[in-house]
């Protein structure tokens, strides 16, 4: 080869090492700026190089990042070391997820590629490229998360609409398809397996509401209408065509040439709420319409309704008298009842036939009679009260010209009786000093009819007396045994079949002396009258801290139970059948229970049937 030829080959090597050399600089220019993060990893997991878009991506510099093991800069020690492991087991790795930690401390999301340099056998370095998906990854968090709070709120609207039983169904006019939630079809009480379709919707109308409910069906079809619909009409169940209350609502859907395309809805069964509110309706005319004023209140007494009836009879409209105190309405002298009434409430006790007074607008007083009940949440905790009052002021009048038609019969008869209990005794006198048996029998039962009389009339006339609030208390000091055995004495004319004892009755009390003796009178009268077998009739007395206990005991019907409650009402007569003959009118133990009441005590009893009874009262020892 001569020299010309070997320059020429000189020439042409150093134009191709030029070359190669320009090459090379492109190349490395290439992966020193590639916009995709480049690095290489030795065989002992350290970093030998990368490029500055790997930098860029973590924030790190050159001194910072190139020449440290790998596993600083991963989040996960166990992926960095799967991923050392099967590199150098020569394996490629295709989109491995791994997470990178940056410099400022946040975490990166990214996709490994990589593989290996091998000379010779021998590990020389990893090639590793990572592509940034962090922002991918939060798309996919935030999916998930969104997803998620579907489902819960999916779940939770399932879980409310099975709470409030709420039915949903979906209709497609075009084909007729019409599908109903499992709750619609507990509504409808269509049983499984059952092809549902809008002819059988259409047969489970209410014959009365069906061309009403299939109008407004129509409506809401109507491009022109708003394309919703909400009404309330009756159904009849499956099987049985039971009736039943709905209430229904619905949206239609159009395309752009103005066709139903969907017809989407809810039904709920409202039967019970409808029947609830009809009787609410009658229950409210029942309310405006009654005679009776009927009124409601808190338990602090302030007035929460007010219907026509009390308007008519106190004179207040609803509109000045709701929000005001019932006090309004109470005389002053009269206000004490106020709260007794309400502590008797608040333990949950009904108020009876309360007779009392009231003053209208016009300062009028009125009788009335209460009837107050306490009002109850669901939970039973009263929360307010209920008052009917009516107006009695007539039957007051009524009762007080009976009460003076008594009085002035009664004193009419008082005279010629006393008159008759004379001359019985005249003539009883005369029979007993002429020893005329006949005639002493005779004119004794004679005289124990005529005292019965007197008694009678005397129980009458205290009637009046205490139904017209005028009875008088005249108290003195007596000694209470003297007067059991005069009552004893003129009881035991009214019997031969029965012992009266008297025990442990010497003592002196403070009481009106002939009030108390009426008392004990009725008291062994029934004693006797109820023991129609005879028997033992004890009167009784135990002293305690200041007061003497009287009792009158017998062994006589006794009394049931459930008479016990009315025992001491006004006329009231306890039925029994081994006592049929007894007569009287139902006044006795009431006049008992009022004489007793003005003494500030009262009458107790301790009776079962065919057991005998035991009437019970303290008086005051003086």
């Amino acid at each position: 080869m001569d020299l010309r030829e070997l320059n020429e080959k000189l020439a042409l090597y150093e134009s191709e090492k030029k070359a190669l050399e320009q090459r090379v600089e492109e190349l490395t220019d290439f992966f020193e700026n590639a916009s995709v993060p480049l690095h290489w990893v030795d065989n002992n997991g350290t970093i030998i190089w990368a490029n500055q878009a790997e930098l860029d991506s973590l924030g790190y510099t050159k001194e910072e990042y190139i020449g440290s093991p790998i596993n600083a800069f991963h989040a996960d020690n166990a992926i960095i070391n799967d991923i050392l492991t099967r590199l150098k087991n020569r394996e490629t790795l295709i989109d491995y997820p791994a997470r990178l930690t940056c410099k400022d401390g946040s975490i990166k999301h990214v996709l490994i590629n990589s593989n290996i340099l091998e000379k010779n056998g021998e590990f020389i370095h990893t090639r590793c490229f990572t592509r940034d998906i962090t922002e991918l990854k939060k798309e996919e968090q935030r999916k998930e998360k969104l997803l998620v709070s579907l489902e819960q709120s999916e779940a939770r609207f399932r879980m409310a609409m099975e709470a409030i039983k709420l039915g949903t169904w979906d209709f497609n006019p075009g084909t007729g398809e019409l599908i109903w939630s499992e709750e619609c079809k507990k509504i409808y009480g269509l049983p499984p397996g059952v092809p549902i379709d809008f002819d059988l919707f259409v047969d489970h109308i209410h014959p009365e509401d069906k061309d009403y409910a299939l109008k407004e069906i129509e409506k809401a079809m109507d491009p022109a209408g708003e394309g919703s619909y909400d009404i309330t009409y009756r159904i009849l169940h499956y099987g049985d065509r039971a009736e039943c209350w709905i209430r229904a609502q619905g949206k239609v859907y159009f395309n752009s040439e103005k066709q139903v395309e969907r017809f989407i809805g809810t039904v709920v069964d409202i039967h019970d709420s409808k029947i609830a509110e009809e009787k609410s309706a009658k229950l409210a005319a029942i309310v405006e319409s009654s005679d009776d004023a009927i009124i409601s209140k808190t338990l602090e007494g302030i007035i929460t309704s007010w219907n026509e009836s009390a308007e008519r009879m106190f004179g207040y409209t609803a509109d000045e008298i709701i929000g005001q105190s019932i006090l309004k309405l109470i005389p002053e002298e009269r206000q004490q009842e106020e709260p007794l009434i309400l502590s008797r409430l608040k333990k949950g006790e009904r108020v009876e036939h309360f007779e009392t007074q009231r003053v209208t607008k016009y300062k009028k007083l009125l009788d009335i009679s209460l009837t107050i009940s306490p009002i109850k949440d669901s939970t039973g905790k009263i929360i307010g009260v209920s008052k009917i009052a009516r107006d009695i002021s007539d039957k007051k009048t009524e009762e007080m010209r009976k009460n003076d038609f008594i009085a002035m019969v009664s004193h009419e008869l008082k005279t010629p009786l006393t008159s008759i209990k004379s001359y019985v005794q005249v003539l009883l006198a005369k029979a007993k000093k002429e020893n005329d048996s006949f005639r002493i029998e005779r004119l004794t039962r004679t005289d124990i009819q005529v005292k019965k009389m007197v008694t009678m009339i005397g129980d009458f006339l205290s009637l009046a007396k205490i139904e017209e609030g005028t009875i008088k208390l005249n108290k003195t000091l007596f000694n209470l045994k003297l007067l059991i055995d005069e009552i004893i004495f003129d009881g035991q004319f009214l019997t031969s079949i029965h012992t009266i004892e008297i025990k442990n009755c010497d003592v002196n009390v403070y009481a009106d002396k002939d009030k108390i003796g009426q008392v004990l009178i009725n008291l062994l009268s029934n004693a006797i009258k109820y023991s129609p077998s005879g028997g033992t009739v004890i009167i009784g007395c135990e002293k305690n801290n200041g007061k003497v206990k009287v009792n009158v005991s017998d062994e006589g019907v006794g009394i049931n139970l459930k008479n016990h409650t009315r025992l001491f009402d006004r006329f009231y007569r306890v039925e029994n059948e081994q006592v049929k003959t007894v007569s009287g009118f139902g006044v006795g133990l009431y006049l008992v229970s009022e004489i007793l009441r003005y003494h500030d005590s009262e009458i107790e009893v301790e009776s079962h049937e065919g057991q005998g009874s035991n009437f019970s009262f303290n008086l005051s020892i003086a």
